[in-house]
Formats: structure tokens, C-alpha cells, sequence
């Protein structure tokens, strides 16, 4: 019976350890092509660097995203925040007063938020030497016995490999 408790324990753990050292595993520069799609078809592609840097206090990373695209170029420079390691619970600080909660499961970030009516679901999937960074939007469709439907009418898609 000892024997099942030390295993219990060592599970959790590993767990907890794995998703305590989630950001440090994606520390570097990440490049990649993001193909962006809209009902279903591929409209545009644009090239994206994910730099992911530690910052003075233990617990926050600088997160930042350079959209390199020639019509509209963008950089969202955010930080991410450990909430809660043993939990996994994340903050992406969008600056502004702005945080989203994020929510890691094993090697897997979500972020679930809606913002003017759409519905965004974000994630980045950290798997050895890249990184899947995906965003889907929609809006609410209709309500059937207390049970909401959304679209998903936008898909953000890349796959990121470690430059440096």
C-alpha cells in the first residue's frame, strides 16, 4: 500500500515539476510560417518570430511575437506570468491592464477569451524543438437548452522551430 502512495506522490510530483519549467523550455528565438485561414480557406501567410526571454523577476517571461508581414507588420511584446506552477495556471500580460488566464496541461498552454463579441481560443504546444502556436475565432451561433454554439471561422496556424 506504501508502495501505491510513493507512486501517487512521484506522479504528482512530475507533474507539477514538468509544468512549473513550461516556459523555460521555450526560451530562444522561434521562427516559423503562420498560414492563416478563413472559412476554411488558406488566405494569407506570414512569417513570425516568437522570442521568449527571462526577465528579473523568477516567476515572468517576455513573450513577444513579431508578425513580419509586409501589408501590416505587428509586434505584441507581452510578458507571461506563472500564477500558480502546481496548478498551471499562466497570465499572458498584454499590457494596458490587460490579462488573459492561461492553463497548461502537459506540454499544452490554452487560453480561452472573448473580446466585441468573438470567441478566441489560443494555444501553444511545446513539442521538443518546435513550438505550435494556434488561434481559432468565432462568434456565437445560437443557444439550445442552455447549450451555446460558436463558430469557427478563423484558423491562425504555425509551426515554430528554435533558431538559436
Amino acid at each position: 500500500m506504501n508502495f501505491f502512495y510513493a507512486l501517487i506522490f512521484l506522479f504528482s510530483f512530475t507533474s507539477i515539476f514538468a509544468q512549473a519549467s513550461f516556459p523555460e523550455k521555450c526560451l530562444g528565438i522561434w521562427a516559423g510560417t503562420m498560414h492563416i485561414y478563413s472559412r476554411g480557406s488558406l488566405v494569407d501567410s506570414v512569417p513570425i518570430k516568437l522570442n521568449v526571454t527571462r526577465t528579473n523577476a523568477p516567476d515572468t517571461f517576455i513573450w513577444k511575437t513579431e508578425y513580419l508581414s509586409t501589408k501590416n507588420p505587428m509586434v505584441k511584446d507581452y510578458k507571461l506570468v506563472i500564477s500558480d506552477a502546481g496548478k498551471g495556471v499562466f497570465k499572458t500580460d498584454e499590457g494596458d491592464g490587460i490579462f488573459l488566464i492561461d492553463y497548461l496541461f502537459e506540454n499544452k498552454l490554452y487560453s480561452v477569451f472573448e473580446t466585441q463579441g468573438i470567441l478566441l481560443t489560443t494555444t501553444y504546444e511545446w513539442m521538443g524543438n518546435q513550438i505550435i502556436f494556434e488561434v481559432t475565432s468565432g462568434k456565437e451561433l445560437q443557444t439550445t437548452n442552455g447549450v451555446k454554439s460558436y463558430s469557427v471561422l478563423n484558423l491562425q496556424k504555425v509551426v515554430l522551430r528554435k533558431m538559436n
